[in-house]
């Protein structure tokens, strides 16, 4: 009859979600062997870490500035094998993986008394990334720098922002000594690689625990 629904006694999951279940267990127990941090690691140099969700927020105090760098695990995992490269090289890669989290991260300069915000939106070149030896090479660059208002959330398109590709030489290298002098340089650059690396694969094996639940889920 139209309308009334049959009530099913006796359901049980179908043989794909057991099956679907049994690999997630199995899953989990590998990316837990192999997790390299049970807490998440801290940066140095005086840097509070608040953590929601996949967004990550470091903040440092000094001399009347306040530093924010933020940054989302989401998306920051660059593809594993590059399909330019010759057939070897790529089973080579996908025998031994190195899954590296390198997340774009945005570093807001608040001074004092003054009502604009220096923001300066960073990222992690793939050809410096896992570069030892090269202490001359900044491992992050400046992408785009613009002014914002303090205290805002809603950054205003209109403001100028300033795009560093055709940047003259000198005022680049100024901007990245700025940084530098309120901590964040290539240490930093390179223990936010670290942090978010193991956030990644914390909120991995949590999104894996939630899809086990979900497909056993009546």
């Amino acid at each position: 009859m139209r309308g009334v629904v049959p009530v099913l006694s006796g359901f049980s999951l179908p043989a794909g979600d057991k099956a679907f279940a049994q690999f997630l267990t199995d899953e989990i127990q590998e990316e837990r062997k192999i997790q390299k941090h049970k807490a998440l690691p801290k940066v140095s140099g005086g840097w509070e870490l608040e953590v929601h969700g996949t967004e990550a927020r470091l903040v440092r105090k000094v001399a009347g500035e306040k530093i924010t760098v933020t940054f989302n695990i989401n998306n920051s995992i660059p593809p594993a094998v590059d399909e330019d490269a010759p057939e070897e090289q790529k089973h080579e890669e996908q025998e031994e993986p190195d899954i590296t989290s390198t997340p774009n991260f945005v570093v807001e300069v608040i001074k004092d008394d003054t009502k604009q915000t220096l923001v300066l939106d960073c990222h992690y070149p793939e050809d410096e990334v896992g570069h030892e030896g090269e202490e001359e090479s900044d491992i992050f660059t400046i992408r785009e720098v613009s002014f914002q208002p303090t205290g805002e959330s809603d950054w205003k398109d209109t403001n100028y922002t300033l795009n560093t590709d055709s940047l003259d030489w000198a005022l680049y290298d100024h901007l990245m000594d700025f940084l530098a002098d309120r901590g964040v340089d290539n240490t930093f650059a390179d223990e936010l690689i670290e942090l978010s690396t193991a956030l990644e694969h914390q909120e991995y094996i949590k999104f894996l625990e939630d899809l086990k639940s979900f497909v056993k889920c009546q």
